[in-house]
This record gives C-alpha cells, sequence and structure tokens, in this order.
C-alpha cells in the first residue's frame, strides 16, 4: 500500500487531492441524502431492484483492473464538475415538482458524479468510462420499464420451461405465465421471476465483457445476449423450481427457489465465458490484444 500511494502521488494523485475528494463524495452523499437513502431502501427491500447492491463493488474492481491508466490520466480540477452539480440540483428539483422519481434519484447521482468531476476532471472519467457508466444503473428502474421487460421474459421462460420439462417426460399445461404440473399450478412470476435475475445478470455481463480485454465487436455480442443467458439461467432455475412445487411441498419449494437464485451468476459467467471460447473455436477473432498486454496497459 505505502507503493502504491507513493506511485499514485508520483502521476498527480497528492494526499491532499485525495482527501478533497473524500470530502467532495461526502458532501455529494450529504447533499442528495434523501435520494440516496431511497435508493438503498429500494435495493434492500425490493428484489427485483436488489442488482443495485452489486453496483457499487463492481465499479471498484472495473477501476482496480484497470488501474495502470492512473499512470496516465493526471487529475486535474474541472469547472464541468460544478455544472453537473448544477444540472443533477435541477433535475431533483424539477423531479420531485413532478413527481418524477428516475429524475428525483438520478440527480443526486449526477451530483455526486459532479463532485468527483470537479476534483479529478473529465480526462480521468474517460479513461474510467466502463465504471463510470455503470453509476446509471444505480437508479432504480421504474415499474412500468419493469413491467415491458418481464412480461415478454416471463413467456419465453414458460414456454422454455414448458419444452425442457415434456421433453424430460412430465406432462405440462401451460396457460400464459401459469404452468399446470401434477394438478398444481406454478405461476412462473411467483417461482422464478425473469426481472429479479435479468438486471444482475445484465452486471455480470458488463463486468465480463470489461474485464476480459475483447473487442468491442465481441463485448456488444455479449451485452446483446446477456438476456438470452438470463432466460437459459432462468429455465435452469425453474425447471427444478416447479418440480419442487408440484411433487414437493411449498416450504421445500420456496427454499429451493431463494437459494437457486444465486447459483446463476456463476452460470451465466460459464455461459459468457461458452460464448467467446465457441467464438475463438470458430477463428473468429476475439480478444484485442494479448492477457500479458492487458496487464501492461489496462483493458
Amino acid at each position: 500500500m505505502p507503493a502504491l500511494a507513493s506511485s499514485l502521488s508520483r502521476y498527480g494523485w497528492t494526499p491532499g487531492r485525495l482527501v478533497l475528494l473524500c470530502v467532495l463524495l461526502v458532501l455529494g452523499i450529504w447533499s442528495g441524502w434523501t435520494q440516496w437513502a431511497d435508493i438503498f431502501t429500494i435495493a434492500w427491500n425490493d428484489e427485483e431492484a436488489s442488482h443495485i447492491l452489486l453496483i457499487p463493488p463492481i465499479m471498484l474492481w472495473l477501476i482496480w483492473v484497470r488501474r495502470i491508466r492512473f499512470r496516465r490520466s493526471p487529475p486535474r480540477f474541472s469547472w464541468a464538475g460544478p455544472v453537473l452539480v448544477a444540472i443533477g440540483w435541477l433535475t431533483v428539483v424539477l423531479s420531485s415538482k413532478y413527481a418524477f422519481q428516475a429524475g428525483w434519484h438520478g440527480g443526486a447521482v449526477l451530483m455526486l458524479l459532479g463532485a468527483v468531476t470537479t476534483v479529478v476532471g473529465t480526462q480521468v472519467l474517460a479513461n474510467f468510462a466502463p465504471a463510470v457508466a455503470l453509476s446509471a444503473m444505480l437508479i432504480p428502474v421504474p415499474g412500468a420499464i419493469r413491467l415491458l421487460i418481464a412480461g415478454p421474459l416471463q413467456n419465453a421462460t414458460a414456454r422454455v420451461t414448458r419444452v425442457v420439462l415434456e421433453a424430460m417426460g412430465f406432462w405440462v399445461e401451460r396457460s400464459g405465465n401459469m404452468l399446470l404440473i401434477n394438478e398444481r399450478e406454478v405461476a412462473v412470476h411467483e417461482a422464478c421471476n425473469g426481472m429479479r435475475m435479468v438486471f444482475a445478470l445484465l452486471l455480470v455481463s458488463y463486468a465480463f465483457a470489461y474485464t476480459v480485454p475483447l473487442r468491442n465487436s465481441v463485448r456488444l455480442l455479449v451485452l446483446v445476449l446477456s438476456p438470452a443467458a438470463a432466460i437459459v439461467c432462468n429455465v435452469f432455475r425453474l425447471t427444478p423450481t416447479v418440480l419442487l412445487y408440484g411433487y414437493a411441498d411449498e416450504q421445500t419449494a420456496d427454499w429451493f427457489h431463494s437459494g437457486a437464485g444465486w447459483a446463476m451468476l456463476p452460470l451465466a459467467f460459464l455461459i459468457l465465458m461458452g460464448i467467446t471460447r465457441s467464438l475463438r473455436w470458430a477463428l473468429i477473432p476475439t480478444y484485442r490484444f494479448t492477457l500479458a498486454h492487458q496487464m501492461s496497459e489496462g483493458s
């Protein structure tokens, strides 16, 4: 750690600037404390927004894997920071007046981003753009948008799950999002809501895409395929869940449903690894440069 501190100081990241950065971060959170407290409350209590809790550690990870860029990103004070703070404050005020929740939360995020920009400058943020872009996902998704995503995802998951169960030899009927097995009805949105995983899997896909030195076209492909990966993971989760709801007691099914959700994240990672391996097997250029070059330059 002393060596890291000395290296950062040599490239302009002096103790005084770091202290000022911490002070402005605290002030940025304090100025939007009501909004940040509401964001945390939603993330903690609403399972469909729990992915927000994963964003800070993923942001820190994306910064860490690019830590070499601190050497070529000397911090500079920037007037763009106060401008962002002012825009964020105005967004909070107007959103509060017109009851626009996403803007109310987003204004607080923008004020915090402005506080950071004031001390480090825009070039630093540009060099760590993948981590900075994740800050947009700190804003809880409005219910109307969640329903637009959840409906098609649940229908697709129910259809595929029925096919899988029938291929395994079980008799299953489907009506919309409802599956009937062993004369018991299982609602997909109750047994395995795709929305509870889709954003978490999107975060996994995003972290994978910007941790591994992939070509930009492959990164885009990984992100585009993340909804498909969400459906595959949900089918893996929903198939045994439906069987438990149909043939076991509800308490056992509920326990499995809750625990299996976390197992889907490493499964999604393996699916993404399989996609990149398949591209390499097909002799499609996948990586931008070697891993050794990644360590020296940052992905």
